[in-house]
């Protein structure tokens, strides 16, 4: 891959880390780190030696959303088309990252503003430093939340929390984002990376296949009935049952020993 200049991107112990990075505008989004983003997450899915992503931050926030000084002023009496942002960006930016079969940690290490709260509360695995906070800013400039903000909100912070703080654009605090259920947990500022990598390095040990299949069917279970998501279950189940992974794991239990899993 060649060089990037708005994320960082390496990969190291089965799993991959990308760093938004433009800290001098808290990594708020302009079209570059949408296409480098793009291709890096698209590397991360295409290589069956990665079998996680970290997603974070460089310097004191997350993502402050889209840049708006990337959009060209508007001539008098012209109007905005913000389609070819959904289109281009964002939304191909969210399914891949729901999508992908492969469990995606992030680490909030500050702000996570507008589409940058979205992004951040998309990821199946979230980890906020005790200093980070959640502000969905678009009702202060006159936009409705996007990027999945309107689905995402509700189901983890329940529809009472998450009308209130998207139509006042009010700030969540890590402290609260926890207590709501948004997020897994908050660890003092010093010690997220080192949490974040260590789960990423954790996940990139464990069955791929059966993580697949988990995260598959957590993401269509608020949708189903109950024998709707038996259904899902039994037949995901059944998958991996005939699997190596499977059979060795049930031997290195046998055998008082670590796993190794393939993948297969």
């Amino acid at each position: 891959m060649s060089a990037l200049e708005t994320i960082h991107y390496s990969v190291q112990e089965g799993y991959a880390k990308i760093t938004l990075n433009r800290p001098e505008t808290l990594n708020s989004f302009n079209q570059l780190m949408h296409d480098e983003l793009r291709t890096a997450i698209q590397d991360v899915i295409a290589r069956e030696d990665i079998r996680c992503l970290l997603l974070t931050g460089a310097g004191r926030g997350f993502c402050a959303g889209q840049d708006l000084n990337d959009r060209k002023p508007l001539a008098p009496g012209e109007k905005r088309d913000l389609s070819e942002s959904f289109d281009k960006n964002y939304y191909p930016l969210i399914r891949f990252l729901t999508e992908m079969d492969k469990p995606v940690v992030c680490a909030v290490n500050g702000v996570a503003a507008g589409a940058g709260s979205a992004i951040a509360l998309m990821c199946d695995i979230i980890l906020a430093a005790r200093s980070a906070s959640f502000v969905p800013t678009f009702t202060k400039i006159g936009l409705m939340p996007d990027a999945g903000g309107t689905w995402y909100w509700p189901r983890l912070a329940g529809r009472g929390r998450a009308m209130a703080a998207l139509l006042l654009a009010e700030k969540v605090s890590a402290e609260q984002a926890a207590e709501w259920g948004m997020i897994w947990k908050v660890v003092d500022d010093g010690a997220l990376a080192i949490e974040s990598e260590a789960i990423a390095r954790r996940l990139a040990e464990m069955p791929p296949l059966a993580l697949a299949k988990t995260k598959q069917a957590m993401l269509v279970s608020s949708t189903h009935t109950l024998e709707e998501q038996l259904a899902v279950e039994r037949e995901s189940q059944i998958m991996l049952g005939d699997t190596e992974d499977y059979a060795e794991g049930v031997k290195a239990f046998f055998e008082k020993r670590k796993p190794v899993f393939k993948g297969q």
